[in-house]
């Protein structure tokens, strides 16, 4: 496998790109990209339910802010494709004091954990789909204790880790899947909320 770690560079999101980020449509067609590969209007549109106008719309903004691009060589007539660009997203820059900064990164947050509920209540009601896939899968969820540099180290090395396997389109394998993978790793809150 090649490594391509060094093809996705990572980005800092300033307000503006939190902003059309916390959109949860917009979240959906991001990974519907990502698992399925270049899609148009139209196909989004069928899968989301929603109009062509409507998910036109989101795509433009998402490719403002340079999170998709358009996939020429697919375009016919006024047909546009679009393909997933390849970022190491990250949250609102450390020292950000915009105001509004951290509403709009926490309702990022909570999109994203709704989203991932989601996913895994497909995935396990569903779970019979992907039988032979069992024994690769996991869920795991553990405490240790970490400094505040170790948990940085930590999470430095798991996005690299993804890295390493993203691939384009054309150089997966033909039995590859598109797999959900999902890390949360915070200071342990406690066992209750105090006052």
């Amino acid at each position: 496998m090649q490594l391509v770690a060094e093809k996705i560079p990572q980005r800092r999101l300033d307000l503006d790109e939190l902003k059309a980020l916390s959109h949860p449509l917009r979240q959906r067609i991001l990974y519907h990209l990502a698992s399925v590969g270049p899609a148009n209007s139209t196909s989004i549109a069928k899968t989301f339910g929603e109009s062509t106008g409507s998910t036109s719309y989101h795509l433009r903004q998402l490719e403002r802010f340079g999170l998709i691009d358009e996939v020429q060589a697919r375009a016919k007539g006024r047909e546009r494709w679009w393909r997933l660009v390849p970022l190491d997203l990250r949250g609102k820059a450390d020292g950000d004091s915009t105001p509004g900064a951290s509403d709009i990164a926490d309702r990022l947050g909570r999109i994203g954990l709704e989203r991932d509920r989601e996913l895994v209540d497909r995935y396990l009601g569903n779970r019979d789909r992907f039988a032979d896939w069992d024994d690769a899968a996991m869920f795991s969820s553990s405490i240790t204790h970490l400094t505040k540099d170790e948990l940085a180290r930590f999470t430095e090395e798991y996005v690299e880790l993804l890295k390493r396997y993203w691939r384009e389109p054309d150089e997966r394998p033909p039995d590859a899947k598109p797999v959900a993978a999902m890390l949360s790793a915070f200071p342990w809150p406690g066992e209750v909320d105090e006052p």
